[in-house]
């Protein structure tokens, strides 16, 4: 086990995303973040908070549960119950700018899933998506907009996102 980024380390890099997305913000005014579960819920919630501070507004942020819409939820490797929880945003999507928000990019299946979720569920002007976490191994045609690391990880080797609400402590790993 590898870390790639310490608590402090993922601190600069959460900064350096919202100086990111400030710079993009004056062209977009109605702007949410929505992370996907879970650990990209909270980052969201972190970059909430951030962005509120450094545009003067509030960003609302809410959280999408993509269980339903994975593509692999009826394979035939898998024989566990999915998880369905909550999809949590208390407000109209229908023309703002999305930060879609998760903590890795690698195939890009889930970010495929989230679009179909958050496009069930209204327009918005535009979907930006954020990662803390970029690696290769892509599978579909997708793209962060808003990358915090690249991570250099071989196939089969798992980047893991620890967090302090979730995990009792802020670390990237690379097992």
């Amino acid at each position: 086990m590898k870390v790639i980024l310490d608590s402090r380390q993922i601190e600069q890099t959460l900064t350096h995303l919202v100086d990111r997305i400030v710079s993009d913000a004056p062209a977009q005014p109605d702007i949410a973040v929505v992370g996907i579960r879970s650990r990209g819920e909270v980052l969201a919630q972190r970059l909430s908070g951030r962005l509120s501070q450094r545009l003067g507004k509030n960003v609302p942020c809410g959280t999408l549960d993509i269980t339903l819409y994975r593509d692999d939820l009826n394979s035939p490797k898998g024989n566990a119950q999915p998880q369905v929880r909550t999809t949590e945003i208390g407000f109209d999507i229908d023309d703002k700018v999305i930060i879609l928000v998760d903590d890795v990019l690698y195939t890009g299946r889930s970010t495929r899933a989230a679009m179909d979720a958050l496009v069930d569920l209204g327009r918005p002007r535009v979907m930006k998506l954020a990662v803390l976490i970029d690696r290769d191994g892509r599978e579909l045609p997708i793209q962060a907009d808003y990358v915090g690391f690249k991570a250099d990880a071989a196939p089969g080797q798992l980047v893991q996102v620890n967090l302090v609400e979730s995990d009792g402590k802020d670390e990237v790993v690379i097992e």
